[in-house]
Protein backbone atom coordinates (compact mmCIF):
# COMPACT_ATOMS: atom_id res chain seq x y z
CA UNK A 1 0.00 0.00 0.00
CA UNK A 2 2.94 2.32 0.53
CA UNK A 3 3.81 2.03 -3.16
CA UNK A 4 0.47 3.51 -4.28
CA UNK A 5 1.23 6.36 -6.68
CA UNK A 6 -1.66 8.63 -5.67
CA UNK A 7 -0.08 10.18 -2.60
CA UNK A 8 2.83 9.05 -0.49
CA UNK A 9 2.14 8.88 3.25
CA UNK A 10 4.08 11.13 5.60
CA UNK A 11 4.51 8.47 8.29
CA UNK A 12 4.03 4.75 8.85
CA UNK A 13 2.50 3.83 12.21
CA UNK A 14 3.33 0.22 12.99
CA UNK A 15 3.81 -1.95 16.04
CA UNK A 16 7.01 -3.68 17.17
CA UNK A 17 6.57 -6.58 14.78
CA UNK A 18 7.59 -4.31 11.91
CA UNK A 19 10.82 -3.21 13.58
CA UNK A 20 13.35 -4.28 10.96
CA UNK A 21 16.26 -2.38 9.51
CA UNK A 22 15.19 -3.25 5.95
CA UNK A 23 11.77 -1.66 6.50
CA UNK A 24 13.30 1.43 8.07
CA UNK A 25 15.78 1.84 5.18
CA UNK A 26 13.00 1.45 2.60
CA UNK A 27 10.86 4.04 4.37
CA UNK A 28 13.80 6.45 4.65
CA UNK A 29 14.49 6.11 0.91
CA UNK A 30 10.86 7.13 0.24
CA UNK A 31 11.01 10.05 2.73
CA UNK A 32 8.43 8.41 5.00
CA UNK A 33 8.82 8.76 8.75
CA UNK A 34 8.96 5.39 10.51
CA UNK A 35 6.93 5.56 13.73
CA UNK A 36 7.79 2.07 14.93
CA UNK A 37 8.88 1.38 18.50
CA UNK A 38 12.00 -0.75 18.76
CA UNK A 39 11.85 -4.34 19.91
CA UNK A 40 13.02 -5.09 23.42
CA UNK A 41 15.96 -7.16 22.17
CA UNK A 42 17.33 -4.43 19.89
CA UNK A 43 20.84 -3.42 20.94
CA UNK A 44 20.66 0.15 19.67
CA UNK A 45 17.52 1.85 20.95
CA UNK A 46 15.56 3.81 18.35
CA UNK A 47 13.38 6.72 19.35
CA UNK A 48 9.93 7.18 17.85
CA UNK A 49 7.29 9.90 18.03
CA UNK A 50 5.12 8.75 20.96
CA UNK A 51 2.31 11.23 20.37
CA UNK A 52 1.97 10.16 16.74
CA UNK A 53 2.17 6.49 17.75
CA UNK A 54 -0.78 6.96 20.12
CA UNK A 55 -2.97 7.75 17.11
CA UNK A 56 -2.45 4.17 15.97
CA UNK A 57 -4.71 3.08 18.84
CA UNK A 58 -7.65 4.96 17.33
CA UNK A 59 -7.03 3.39 13.94
CA UNK A 60 -6.85 -0.10 15.45
CA UNK A 61 -10.11 0.47 17.33
CA UNK A 62 -11.83 1.62 14.14
CA UNK A 63 -10.80 -1.57 12.34
CA UNK A 64 -11.96 -3.62 15.33
CA UNK A 65 -15.37 -1.97 15.20
CA UNK A 66 -15.65 -2.50 11.47
CA UNK A 67 -14.72 -6.18 11.76
CA UNK A 68 -17.70 -6.77 14.05
CA UNK A 69 -19.75 -6.70 10.86
CA UNK A 70 -19.41 -10.19 9.45
CA UNK A 71 -19.66 -9.07 5.83
CA UNK A 72 -16.60 -6.86 6.26
CA UNK A 73 -14.53 -9.29 8.33
CA UNK A 74 -15.00 -12.21 5.93
CA UNK A 75 -15.08 -10.10 2.76
CA UNK A 76 -18.31 -11.52 1.34
CA UNK A 77 -18.49 -8.82 -1.34
CA UNK A 78 -16.01 -9.57 -4.11
CA UNK A 79 -16.33 -6.29 -5.99
CA UNK A 80 -14.41 -3.32 -4.57
CA UNK A 81 -17.38 -0.97 -4.97
CA UNK A 82 -19.78 -3.23 -3.05
CA UNK A 83 -17.19 -3.87 -0.35
CA UNK A 84 -16.57 -0.14 0.12
CA UNK A 85 -20.31 0.50 0.26
CA UNK A 86 -20.54 -2.02 3.12
CA UNK A 87 -17.68 -0.24 4.90
CA UNK A 88 -19.52 3.07 4.46
CA UNK A 89 -22.74 1.60 5.84
CA UNK A 90 -20.89 0.22 8.87
CA UNK A 91 -19.18 3.54 9.59
CA UNK A 92 -22.48 5.40 9.32
CA UNK A 93 -24.01 2.98 11.84
CA UNK A 94 -21.30 3.77 14.39
CA UNK A 95 -21.41 7.48 13.59
CA UNK A 96 -25.17 7.53 14.25
CA UNK A 97 -24.62 5.87 17.65
CA UNK A 98 -22.09 8.59 18.48
CA UNK A 99 -24.36 11.43 17.35
CA UNK A 100 -27.34 10.00 19.19
CA UNK A 101 -25.34 9.70 22.43
CA UNK A 102 -24.17 13.30 22.13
Amino acid sequence: MIALPEQAPKALLAYKGYDADAIRVDLASRNIQAVIPGRSNRRVKIDHDRTLYKQRNGIERMFGRLKINRAIATRYDQLPASFMSMVHIATVRYWLKFVRAA
